[in-house]
Parts: structure tokens; sequence; C-alpha cells
């Protein structure tokens, strides 16, 4: 039929695309095919179909998110005396509104003379009216708190879960272990359950972004949120999974503590925020500078170099590695930055209004 032709070219356009994603020269060591690591009664290795699983779960963890939010989190604010109210609204204005949605948010001084003049109001009052409607954008501190206590939820029982599993796994004390028999090492029922729930909390993070109100760093953390799912994805597909439970347990720990710095902030325990967040920076410089580049690169640089031997795949994942690490040290930088910054003003969650310390890290 005259539909048929194009339709059987559709397909095989797409099975060309998908073989050609997938080609095993790429992906796995050479001698090494698909076939070599499908699944029989003797072993189980991953498979790329299994993170489908993660995309029902990501809306799950988004609701058990919402569930846990209203009947607990919100709860334990009330507790805390963490109150609902938001910032000062600005009065309705149509013409100021107009130019807040559709031109700018940040007039400069020659659109404010103008507005002065049209509204006759004073430049200050309009400057004011700028800073009241940009601020209603901005969460409740109990939103926020209650953001936070629910990463914080997650994180430590995430760590939590890593730590338990990985104490007992060969590749914790020797990361040659990672390597050897390299890629036909079996999925445990372990290493599945911590990428599946791992892979899921982070699209659920990924879609929430979208429904939560919008913050200033959204492109910023969507990027970061779509590297680490794209590394996660990366290493179960290649069976690089040994090495990724340690990358992921390294990057939990100094999340724990980070949110739990935010709680304290919003709560306005000045003392408690100030010393979890020095045990967060410290931390997190000693295990993204240190632990991270002496543990991780060198295990996925060189160890497995040695023992495996560089393939296509290897390149990229080692430059994601190597990319991370980057950002590690910008990070740490701005931690750095931001510690020396408060220890100057005398506290971390009171920023003076041009230099705001803490702002990126604590709201």
């Amino acid at each position: 039929s005259s539909t048929a032709q194009p339709t059987r070219n559709l397909c095989g356009d797409m099975s060309g695309i998908l073989a050609w994603f997938w080609n095993e020269r790429f992906w796995l060591p050479h001698n090494v095919t698909w076939a070599d690591l499908k699944n029989t009664e003797e072993a189980t290795f991953p498979q790329a179909e299994d993170l489908y699983l993660a995309c029902p779960l990501a809306f799950c963890i988004f609701m058990i998110r919402l569930v846990f939010e209203r009947f607990i989190a919100r709860p334990c604010a009330m507790g805390l005396k963490i109150q609902a109210n938001g910032p000062q609204k600005a009065q309705p204005n149509a013409i100021l509104e107009k130019v807040f949605t559709a031109i700018t948010k940040h007039p400069d001084e020659k659109r404010l003379e103008g507005l002065s003049k049209q509204l006759d109001w004073d430049v200050r009052t309009i400057q004011r009216w700028f800073r009241q409607r940009r601020n209603q954008e901005k969460p409740s501190t109990l939103t926020r708190f209650c953001e936070s206590m629910w990463r914080f939820t997650f994180y430590l029982y995430i760590f939590t879960y890593g730590v338990r599993f990985l104490k007992k796994t060969p590749w914790l004390w020797n990361t040659k272990e990672c390597w050897y028999n390299y890629p036909y090492q079996p999925l445990t029922v372990d290493i599945h359950y911590y990428y599946i729930l791992e892979l899921s909390f982070y699209l659920s993070l990924l879609f929430s972004q979208f429904t939560d109100i919008r913050r200033k760093d959204f492109p910023i953390m969507f990027l970061h949120h779509a590297a680490t799912i794209s590394l996660i994805t990366f290493s179960y597909v290649n069976n690089m999974a040994r090495v990724g439970t340690l990358v992921m347990c390294l990057h939990d720990a100094a999340d724990v503590l980070i949110e739990a710095a935010k709680m304290a902030n919003y709560a306005k325990c000045q003392i408690l925020c100030n010393l979890l967040f020095a045990m967060f920076a410290i931390l997190f410089i000693c295990s993204r500078l240190g632990v991270y580049p002496v543990w991780i690169l060198n295990t996925t640089l060189f160890e497995s170099w040695e023992i495996v031997g560089p393939y296509p795949s290897w390149w990229l994942f080692n430059l994601l590695l190597l990319l991370l690490q980057l950002l590690h040290s910008f990070w740490s930088y701005l931690i750095v930055r931001t510690a020396c910054r408060a220890i100057s003003k005398g506290k971390v969650s009171h920023p003076a209004p041009h230099n705001r310390p803490l702002e990126h890290f604590l709201t």
C-alpha cells in the first residue's frame, strides 16, 4: 500500500539508529558482545531495560515526597515555630506587572524614571515594588524547610544503605576488584536496588523542578540532575556498577550535612547551623578534592587501564568523571570563599546585602 513503504523505511531508520547507538565496539571492551552479557540461569547482568523501572518509581517517590512534606515535615516545622507566611506581597499594579512579566524583573535607571513619570510614583517606591515582586516568587521558609527535610531523610537513608552494603563488598577495600573479571561481573540484588533508587530519586528531582516554585538556580540544578542521571545510567549499562556504587556513596555523604545545615538555618538555630556547615565544608573538600581523585579517579584511570585496558566508552566515562572533578574544585572554591566571608561577618546565615555569603548553600 501507499503507507506501507514509508512505515517500513521509518522502522528501518529507527533500527539503524538503535544499532548505531548500541554499537558494541563503543560500549564494551574488545571481543565482548551484548550477547555475552545476556541473563542466564547462572548469572544476571545489568540490562538497559532494567532502567525503565526508574520512571514509574520516580513518580512514586515524588508522591511519597508530597505526603512526607505534608504530614511529617510540615508538623516538624510548625513545632520549630517556622511560619508559613511568605515575603510581603507587592501591591497590585497592572503597568508594573506587565513590565515585570514581559520585559524585565530588574529595570534600569532609565526605565525606572519613565515608570516614575507614568505612574507619578517616586523611583524608590518603584524599586521597592520590584523587590517585593521578585521576593514573591521565592518559596516561603516553611516550604524550603520541608524540601530540605525530605532530601535530608532520603540522603541519610541512601547513604546509610550504601555504607551497610559496601562494607560487605571486596571492592570497597580493594578497588582493583571493580575490574577483575570485568565486564562479566554478575548483578546482585543490592546493586540493582541501589542504582534504581538513586536514579529514581534524581529523576523525581528533575521532574519536580517544573512543578516547584521556580528558583534562580534552575538551570544549574537542571544540568546537575541531568549529569547525575547520565552518569548513573552510563555506568549501569556498561556494567561499571561496582565503581558506580563507590561514587554514589561518596557523594551522598556531604549531601546529608548540607540539608541538615539548611534546616537549622530555617529554624534559626544559628550555632547548630554554623557547626553543620563547618562539618559539611570539611567533609565536602576532603571527599571531593582528596578521596575522589585518590580513590575513584585512580581506579577508573589507572587500575582499570592496567586490568581491562581502554575502549571508547571507557574514555567517555573517565572524561565525565574528570569534568565532575572540575565541578568539585569550583564548588570547593565557592565553599571556602563563602566560609571566609561568613567568618569575617561573624555568622553564616545573616549575610551582608551584597556579599550574601551562604545564600547559594543554605537557601
